[in-house]
């Protein structure tokens, strides 16, 4: 149940992100859940990750998440790690764009009796130098398009 528990904290996220909603994205986290970003930037708190989710989609067209949960581990009764990778589709396109794939780990804890988030961090998918492993990760991530179309 507490792997479940942790994939919807995780599906609700992405759905936030999806449905360009800050508010919707930061409701899983804890009060004092962190974020790290794509570009690195961080924000700290549920209110302030809100509030930069929607500045960043009233200044910039986003893209839907495509994603694929890799793994998730139960670190005790009370701790989570949640790994998974995503891609993009740009706006008007019909492929994953392999420059926007990336690494997302969720970090979560009970508290209070409910899970939240306490740290979401996103990285690029650079693999500097290994053109073999973004083309793997790229095919992995259009298989998940396809078969969601």
């Amino acid at each position: 149940m507490s792997e479940e528990a942790v994939r919807r904290l995780y599906d609700e996220l992405i759905a936030g992100w999806n449905d360009r909603r800050g508010d919707a994205f930061a409701a899983g986290f804890a009060p004092e859940g962190a974020v790290v970003g794509f570009d690195g930037s961080e924000q700290q708190g549920r209110e302030a990750i809100a509030a930069e989710l929607e500045r960043i989609f009233a200044d910039h067209e986003t893209t839907p998440y495509v994603t694929k949960v890799k793994s998730v581990r139960l670190l005790g009764p009370d701790a989570a790690v949640l790994r998974a990778v995503v891609g993009m589709i740009p706006s008007g396109g019909s492929d994953i764009e392999p420059a926007r794939n990336a690494h997302q780990t969720l970090v979560a804890a009970k508290q209070d009796g409910e899970w939240r988030i306490v740290l979401f961090q996103n990285t690029p998918a650079q693999f500097h130098g290994r053109p073999d492993l973004a083309e793997r990760l790229t095919r992995e991530l259009r298989q998940v398009s396809r078969a969601s179309d």
